[in-house]
């Protein structure tokens, strides 16, 4: 008799002991006997089929120009494999099937220190610490984002300033986004591109999105929280670069913002390194390390 529902368990591979996350693009996930394959350009004479492990990684991204087939999509459900369909490079995340990490570990560990007021508004104080680099002593939520919303405005004048960028403060209009100047437009589609990063993160790593602990009302309350850990050294430096590219490049300003975040994100493994902030965030350290095979 098998273990466990289904009996499936025991052919799984611990998340923990996997390799993290793969990238796709331009082909077709299917099953070519009974194995994972990509295949590019599969109607034509010089198609190519390479052979994944699926069971050796925790997320599938797959990127624009492919395909996934039903037994694909079976196969990764039979072993717990996750797949995203996501933009170029990370700076979109359009879904995330329900295929999930193995264990809840992170879930439950985010739940416990959301449902508690007091640990709340530690966790909170720690993610502003990570952003401004010293522990507030104040323990209001509105006080904090009043302070950080005061060294936002300096950094944002910082950062145009390195990138010879003319400033006037940020401006952003939800209903008309493009009504305002190049530069907050920039800044309007950089923070998307990181929040799609941050998406991924989250989803990999098996967290609630809508648990955040500094916004509250987004259903992706807690993706918002990772992509603010990341604004000053990566939102407005992408947003700023693309502002100041855009002077000689005749591309519109998304597109420019677009590869620029990619680039960026490859050259400073922006998702891996949220895959730690969440880990450091929810400081699933103190959970043993034994018990802890769920992990991407």
């Amino acid at each position: 008799m098998l273990k466990g529902r289904l009996g499936l368990e025991t052919a799984r591979v611990p998340h923990a002991d996997r390799h993290g996350l793969i990238w796709l693009e331009r082909g077709e996930l299917c099953v070519v006997n009974g194995c994972l394959h990509f295949m590019r350009g599969k109607d034509s004479p010089t198609a190519t089929a390479d052979q994944i492990p699926h069971q050796a990684v925790s997320m599938i991204l797959l990127g624009p120009g492919s395909s996934v087939t039903h037994d694909a999509l079976r196969l990764l459900a039979r072993h717990g494999t996750l797949l995203a369909a996501v933009g170029q490079d990370g700076v979109r995340t359009y879904t995330a099937p329900a295929l999930a990490p193995d264990r809840s570990d992170t879930a439950r560990r985010q739940a416990e220190l959301w449902s508690s007021p007091r640990r709340r508004i530690s966790v909170a104080r720690n993610m502003y610490a990570l952003r401004l680099g010293e522990i507030l002593p104040h323990r209001d939520l509105d006080t904090l984002r009043g302070i950080e919303g005061s060294r936002a405005k300096t950094m944002y004048r910082i950062t145009a300033e390195k990138y010879d960028i003319e400033w006037n403060g940020r401006r952003y209009d939800r209903q008309n986004p493009d009504a305002t100047d190049l530069p907050n437009q920039a800044i309007n589609h950089a923070a998307t591109a990181v929040q799609g990063a941050a998406a991924i993160a989250v989803q990999a790593m098996g967290a609630i999105p809508q648990l955040g602990f500094i916004h509250e009302q987004s259903g992706q309350s807690f993706v918002l929280d990772i992509a603010d850990l990341y604004r000053d050294a990566i939102t407005l430096s992408v947003a700023f670069s693309a502002a100041k590219q855009a002077k000689n490049d005749g591309a519109t300003i998304d597109r420019l913002v677009r590869r620029e975040a990619a680039s960026v994100f490859r050259k400073h493994k922006v998702i891996p390194s949220m895959i730690d902030s969440i880990k450091t965030v929810l400081k699933l350290e103190e959970i043993d390390g034994a018990d802890r095979s769920g992990d991407p």
